[in-house]
């Protein structure tokens, strides 16, 4: 009943907080012929650029409306996809630590996208947890366009007890093609190799994004794959 009774004085604090990110999206927006007046060098530029400004004192939220806007003009190069205004407010959501509730169909996927270039820019790297192997194969190929595009590096875990030993591993790779699924476009590397280079990123991700959330038997345990976004210094390699 208070419940009620403050929302009839207050309005509904969701949409008071809808109409507050609607602000951010409408800066965002307001940049999008800017950027589209960018070359692809140009554009790609911009990721040594945010990072230079990071390491002069500016912080992330401070780089929200230009990075966003830099991977959604990315999107539509690489990919031909716009990201919509429901997706810069998930986008903003997430990279503040909220849960943004998307249906199957709305873009989860796309706006995953946004806080995670902006958070890879710290040089932490960020990890996107889905709910196998499969989809993290196909979403680390599919947005890793992307992240190639700007300069990132795209690197793929498989869930451990589902895989060869429990050892297997990927890099996105645009330029190895294969008729075989699981190696179209992916360069297999060790689990260890995954882990090494993570371990560069001093014990903790900058982000970490759970793409949906299942609510299981508390006798049962699910196993996660990943698709981890690092800076391109930090690509893995086989040696």
């Amino acid at each position: 009943m208070f419940k009620k009774i403050s929302q009839l004085f207050s309005g509904d604090p969701h949409q008071r907080k809808v109409d507050t990110l609607r602000i951010i999206v409408d800066q965002i927006n307001e940049l999008e012929p800017e950027y589209e007046a960018l070359s692809n060098a140009a554009l790609a530029a911009k990721t040594d650029e945010f990072k230079n400004r990071l390491s002069k004192g500016e912080t992330l939220d401070d780089l929200l409306v230009e990075a966003f806007a830099n991977v959604r003009e990315a999107s539509k190069r690489t990919l031909g996809q716009r990201h919509y205004d429901v997706q810069l407010i998930t986008g903003i959501t997430l990279h503040r630590g909220e849960i943004s509730e998307m249906k199957t169909g709305e873009g989860k996927t796309l706006a995953a996208t946004l806080p995670l270039y902006l958070n890879a820019l710290a040089g932490r790297g960020a990890h996107l947890v889905t709910v196998n192997d499969y989809l993290a194969r196909r979403d680390g190929r599919w947005m890793g366009t992307i992240y190639r595009f700007l300069g990132l590096s795209v690197g793929i875990l498989q869930m451990a007890s589902r895989t060869e030993h429990g050892r297997k591993a990927f890099v996105y790779d645009p330029d190895k093609r294969s008729p075989i699924e699981e190696q179209d476009q992916l360069l297999m590397v060790s689990r260890q190799a995954a882990y090494k280079a993570i371990s560069l990123m001093e014990q903790i991700m900058n982000l970490v994004l759970i793409t949906c959330v299942i609510i299981l038997p508390k006798a049962k345990q699910p196993e996660c794959s990943a698709v981890i976004i690092m800076p391109s210094s930090m690509r893995l390699t086989t040696s």
